[in-house]
């Protein structure tokens, strides 16, 4: 206990109290299993009931902080609503980070945040996040929610009197913080922060919302919490793996809102929740797209209809229409059109890379070969990386299998745009027939080598340390011909 809110010399320059300040350094072994973030929160909640037993809980992750004095009061608002705020299991505000380029070179989550979260309130209540919400002690501890709740929070007063000394609370909190103290105990499993999933938030607030608990999206005007963003492109397709792999774990198991929730979840809401939760399987059509159309490309098979064919209206329409409202929705929320070029980028790296690892993880999972590992993203880092990405360079450097299959697949699709070129400009007679008949595979073509720029800049024309690393680039050009032979 740094500080004891209780002693009257806990006061502040202004000679006002200052609040009980509890630094929990948890006991860990070898042999016996932490749970990583779960396990640390669910200590944290044991702790803090021995303390202050406080009915609301702040959870925020160590990379953030507060921007706004105003947002636990804000939160509160929801809570002690003489109406409707029993009903309330927690209060979720979005996540916002401080450390963003002008352009989100790595993407930012922007519409996930500012948008789906707020759909999601909308069918019922957003998901909890892991961070930024403010959660009701009863609901995060297992109990289920109940009409007949009700607490009388005018009857409820601070007692700043020194009953037992801090020194004391310490020695009867270290048993709560001991690594054996979980055995046996439904901590993990009915109580707390849920164990098993490398995604123990999305777990968490799944099982709050099934029984019973309702949830509030709370975007206030300036924002709560600022965190940090990854500023490496490996960093960020292994944070997404992890997310996507848990998220498809949970839709797999017994857990899923359409199986766990069912009773008290509206069926909205479970619907809700597929976004996210099959984020790991949408990576198969992304895949099919960025290589299927090349590979047939390359031998001459026509997958769409021809450009002079009505039918290729309805191909047109969609493709404009709906990249236009990305656009647009993007823009409204703040961004910029160089920023939504970056996001859409993202959006199939992670596709061809994260998710269709997680994809395979879980497959792998299901016929017993492999197990979720926790990864931890990377929070820091050196100055000339830090330099590169505020300059809006993509940042390589190392060696990945990730970056071996962007660069392949960049490869290939530029390989088939050099390959129809060749042709079309040895046969000028064909070349208006072949861009009839081909006419939407080129131009899909197109479009996925103009998106994987920084692709070739990094292995043909950086020489910074940023750049993708020889080794892969000899592998990629070896896997983009081999396949490229194969057609």
């Amino acid at each position: 206990i740094l500080i004891d809110g209780r002693d009257p010399n806990a006061i502040d320059i202004e000679g006002k109290a200052l609040p009980t300040l509890v630094y929990l350094a948890r006991e860990k072994r070898p042999q016996i299993h932490h749970n990583f973030k779960a396990g640390a929160l669910n200590a944290l909640i044991r702790i803090s009931s021995r303390i202050s037993n406080a009915p609301f809980i702040l959870n925020v992750d160590c990379d953030m902080h507060s921007n706004d004095s105003k947002a636990i009061r804000d939160a509160l608002c929801f809570f002690l609503d003489e109406e409707n705020g029993r009903e309330i299991g927690y209060v979720q505000y979005p996540q916002t980070f401080g450390n963003l380029t002008k352009n989100e070179i790595y993407g930012s989550m922007r519409v996930a945040m500012k948008l789906e979260l707020a759909g999601f309130d909308g069918n019922g209540g957003p998901c909890y996040i892991g961070t930024g919400c403010v959660h009701r002690r009863e609901s995060l501890c297992g109990m289920k929610y109940s009409k007949e709740l009700v607490v009388e929070w005018k009857a409820m007063k601070y007692d700043r009197k020194i009953i037992e000394k801090a020194s004391s609370i310490e020695g009867n909190c270290k048993a709560l913080a001991s690594c054996t103290y979980e055995e046996n105990t439904p901590w993990g499993k009915e109580m707390g922060v849920k164990y098993g999933c490398v995604v123990e938030d999305i777990l968490t607030g799944i099982c709050i919302q099934s029984r019973g608990w309702r949830s509030v999206y709370l975007t206030p005007q300036r924002e709560a919490f600022l965190g940090m963003v990854p500023t490496t492109l490996l960093d960020t397709l292994v944070q997404h793996k992890r997310w996507a792999e848990g998220d498809f774990q949970i839709f797999l198991s017994k857990l899923c809102p359409f199986v766990y929730g069912c009773q008290n979840m509206p069926l909205k809401l479970q619907f809700s929740y597929c976004i996210y939760l099959l984020w790991a399987p949408n990576c198969f059509a992304t895949l099919y797209y960025v290589f299927v159309p090349s590979f047939c490309l390359l031998k001459g098979i026509s997958l769409f209809p021809k450009i002079s064919s009505s039918w290729g209206i309805p191909y047109l329409y969609v493709i404009v229409v709906h990249r236009v409202h990305s656009l647009v929705e993007f823009v409204w929320l703040g961004g910029t059109v160089r920023g939504w070029l970056n996001e859409q980028r993202m959006w199939m790296f992670k596709r061809t890379t994260s998710y269709f690892l997680a994809a395979i993880d879980n497959i792998l999972k299901l016929c017993g070969f492999s197990k979720s590992a926790f990864i931890i993203t990377g929070k820091v880092a050196d100055d000339d990386l830090n330099r590169r990405y505020e300059q809006e360079s993509m940042e390589f450097g190392t060696s990945s299998p990730m970056f071996t299959a962007l660069a392949t697949l960049a490869l290939f699709n530029l390989f088939g745009l050099v390959v129809v070129g060749i042709n079309k400009a040895i046969n000028d007679d064909a070349r208006i027939k072949v861009f009839d008949i081909f006419g939407f595979q080129i131009l899909l073509c197109c479009v996925l080598v103009f998106v994987n720029l920084p692709i070739y800049q990094g292995m043909f024309f950086r020489i910074d340390s940023g750049k993708i690393p020889a080794s892969v680039t000899l592998r990629s050009i070896a896997f983009a011909l081999l396949a490229s032979t194969l057609a």
